[in-house]
């Protein structure tokens, strides 16, 4: 099963080889890493899917409590989140079918970004499934080249439900 955790470390170099350091040292498969500066410069937000059962989560959330750059781990087990993920795509696409691949574009609510002779680039964001779709009905015409930054989540509103822990502390 996946688990998504986020956790909010110290804008510092090593941070991010200390955190995947220990994903390696025990074991853990990391499905998707994504970093990004959050709202206060000091700080950054990781947010990290895991695959694995709930001991597994739990190990993952212990050991990253531990980090001495951990502000603060959330995971989305029990919460109301949204998650997104985002792609580029460079697709093969001959002028005459270009119109079948812009009516794929407008129905997922994506958008070319770059029109070439031969080849279109479409920009997606949205839920993992919603990319895949996508990914799956483009994937006749031949995709050339394909980039994803990974999941990024949030909790919904300013309920605290799922499992927090500041510095490790429940």
């Amino acid at each position: 099963m996946k688990h998504v955790i986020s956790a909010i470390v110290e804008n510092q170099p090593g941070v991010l080889a200390h955190v995947a350091g220990m994903f390696a040292a025990r074991g853990y498969n990391i499905d998707s890493l994504v970093v990004g500066r959050t709202e206060d410069p000091a700080l950054s937000r990781m947010t990290i899917v895991v695959i694995g059962d709930e001991q597994v989560l739990e190990q993952v959330r212990k050991q990253l409590e531990k980090v001495i750059n951990v502000v603060r781990v959330r995971d989305f087990m029990d919460a109301d989140y949204i998650q997104r993920d985002m792609m580029l795509i460079r697709v093969h696409v001959t002028p005459e079918k270009r119109p079948e691949v812009l009516a794929l574009v407008e129905m997922f609510r994506a958008k070319a970004v770059d029109i070439c002779r031969n080849s279109m680039m479409v920009e997606i964001a949205g839920p993992e499934d919603k990319i895949e779709a996508f990914i799956d009905l483009v994937r006749p015409y031949g995709i050339h080249e394909l980039a994803r930054t990974g999941i990024i989540a949030m909790q919904r509103g300013k309920s605290k439900t799922g499992s927090e822990t500041q510095n490790g502390k429940a």
